[in-house]
């Protein structure tokens, strides 16, 4: 769908400030599980790392989609014992 090169400031070992670039390209969007008042989203997606196998994202979104926040990927494996996990929830 889209492929961005995107980077983030990290420090090296000797203390000092570098760019790290990686890329991302999202395969599919699975859908919107919250938004916040100045309109970033909280977003599930499968999205292909630096040119590997996609995995499952959640992460936040700004209202362009073209900024990120930290987020958390699964594998298939663990998103399917994520699904047990939550099927256990008494709500």
């Amino acid at each position: 769908m889209s492929l961005v090169v995107y980077g983030s400031f990290k420090k090296n070992i000797q203390g000092g400030i570098c760019m790290s670039q990686f890329t991302y390209e999202i395969q599919e969007n699975l859908g919107v599980i919250s938004e916040s008042e100045n309109g970033w989203k909280k977003e599930f997606k499968i999205i292909s790392w630096n040119n590997n196998l996609p995995k499952y994202d959640i992460r936040d979104w700004s209202p362009d989609g073209k900024k990120m926040g930290k987020g958390t990927t699964f594998t298939q494996e663990e998103i399917l014992k994520l699904k047990e996990l939550v099927a256990e929830i008494n709500i």
